[in-house]
């Protein structure tokens, strides 16, 4: 199993929540993600919203590829994952902009590709929004002109969306043939996208039923579509752990009691611009991403039990979130992953 983790750019991941002292601010950012080094995180994800979806669109953020540029410049291992979505981007400038910090990382920047749920944000920003599976035929477009511009010497497109005529770029990116492409979807059309654009899916929260029955599905699909297999398949997912199973249940009541705030203000567009395969209701959304979902609650040995099971269904990666986050990634560190190891060392015996 490798473990990543969600950068902390909205100052934290619970909206029930006010101060999780987590500023949002690039020092924090750069303390967080080296000590993550030191602690064996393999990957950071760095979520691109130009409006604060947890704390309210009032409240401080920061913007994406800025701060994996300046990260990029600082760190020396971690994988630096950051999304991109298609309909706020100039994809042959994307392309430009990924080269350079993949440089800057010496090979270390990955995307990953969301086509985008909140309308709102849009509109304030001026990004193109339009129905749900047009968004994905923007995508695949702008996935096209990316690979085209990180691999040919001279690169010209027509589509729909987007034109481009005899552009070079240089230099290439690090990674060849290019940075590994991420994406998540739940709908039919956002399954084809990754399935026939992307290099690796990634999810929600799930129970371990939910995930294996989704792998599964993703893996027939690659292999009907004449694809080479998924290069990895991650899981986003809120940890709360504790020394005992009464302290994380405690924790647990204490940031789901939901009550109305500024950090709902995307909800509706949330839960009505996208397909999901699973209703998602307001106790669910007060942790970012389903977190909660897979029930990665209570001691370190229950937690490391139930990553072991996330693992025999073919999970290979873990996108995880805490608060707070230095002390809680120090504490998953040095008391779930050892645990984690040592069973799969029993199994290989």
């Amino acid at each position: 199993m490798k473990y990543g983790f969600w950068l902390p750019i909205f100052g934290g991941w619970l909206r029930n929540v006010e101060d999780e002292k987590m500023p949002p601010t690039f020092d924090y950012a750069k303390q967080v993600i080296q000590s993550a080094e030191k602690w064996g995180y393999d990957t950071t994800l760095i979520a691109e919203l130009y409006l604060n979806d947890i704390k309210g669109i009032d409240a401080d953020s920061l913007e994406a590829w800025s701060t994996a540029a300046g990260l990029a410049a600082v760190t020396e291992k971690i994988e630096i994952m950051t999304a991109v979505r298609p309909g706020f981007h100039n994809p042959a400038v994307a392309a430009k902009m990924a080269a350079n910090i993949d440089h800057i990382s010496n090979g270390r920047f990955t995307l990953n590709v969301v086509s985008a749920w909140w309308e709102e944000e849009a509109r304030q920003y001026g990004g193109a929004f339009t129905a749900h599976d047009e968004r994905y035929d923007r995508t695949e477009e702008f996935l096209e002109v990316l690979k085209g511009m990180w691999q040919e010497e001279t690169f010209s497109y027509q589509g729909k969306y987007y034109e481009v005529n005899n552009a070079k770029l240089a230099p290439k990116p690090v990674q060849k043939p290019f940075p590994r492409l991420y994406a998540g979807g739940e709908s039919d059309r956002g399954k084809q996208a990754i399935v026939d654009s992307c290099d690796a899916y990634v999810m929600h929260g799930g129970t371990v039923d939910e995930i294996a029955s989704k792998i599964a599905e993703m893996k027939v699909k690659r292999e009907e579509a004449g694809q080479p297999a998924f290069q990895s398949f991650g899981m986003a997912a809120y940890i709360i752990c504790r020394d005992t199973e009464e302290e994380a249940l405690e924790e647990w009541k204490r940031i789901t009691d939901v009550k109305d705030s500024a950090g709902y203000a995307g909800y509706q567009d949330f839960v009505s611009k996208s397909q999901l395969e699973q209703q998602v209701k307001r106790n669910d959304y007060s942790v970012s991403n389903r977190g909660l979902r897979p029930n990665l609650i209570g001691t370190p040995e229950q937690i490391a039990e139930r990553i072991a099971a996330y693992e025999e269904a073919g999970l290979d990666l873990l996108l995880l979130q805490f608060s707070p986050q230095l002390e809680e990634m120090e504490r998953f560190s040095k008391q779930v992953m050892p645990l984690v190891e040592e069973k799969r060392r029993q199994l290989l015996k």
